[in-house]
């Protein structure tokens, strides 16, 4: 709670974290979200505590769902045969299929999950800072 900048910078930082954090690209979406946040003058550390919103616990939930929000965007797609059946541009299709799937799901959460969270915490921090100043002034 006592993250350096405004509560409005702190709120950027956590969403965008939690936005970065809904994508599968394990080992990058702290750099993603650290990144996001400099380019919207967020908090950088809170950017990284957003990313946690996927973690080994939530990772196998998170990205089934955002694949059946992608799934509803892009249809169903054709059902996965057994690998030794597919040729290497059946398996390149399917694999297209999938990733479009997971990251446009991944996108479309991850942007309604982010603004969620800024909004909320917005609050939240502005709230806090009204407090903390209204209780160094007494």
């Amino acid at each position: 709670m006592n993250q350096e900048g405004t509560p409005a910078q702190r709120a950027r930082g956590l969403a965008v974290g939690v936005f970065s954090g809904c994508f599968p690209f394990f080992g990058f979406q702290t750099i993603i979200g650290v990144c996001l946040a400099s380019l919207f003058k967020g908090n950088h550390l809170l950017a990284a505590a957003g990313t946690w919103v996927s973690n080994p616990v939530t990772y196998v939930p998170l990205y089934v769902f955002n694949y059946k929000v992608g799934s509803i965007f892009l249809g169903e797609g054709t059902n996965l045969e057994a690998l030794n059946q597919l040729s290497k541009k059946e398996l390149f299709e399917q694999g297209w299929l999938f990733s479009s799937r997971i990251l446009l799901g991944s996108s479309v959460f991850g942007l309604l999950l982010g603004l969620l969270t800024g909004v909320l915490s917005y609050g939240a921090f502005r709230s806090i800072s009204t407090r903390h100043r209204y209780l160094k002034k007494h």
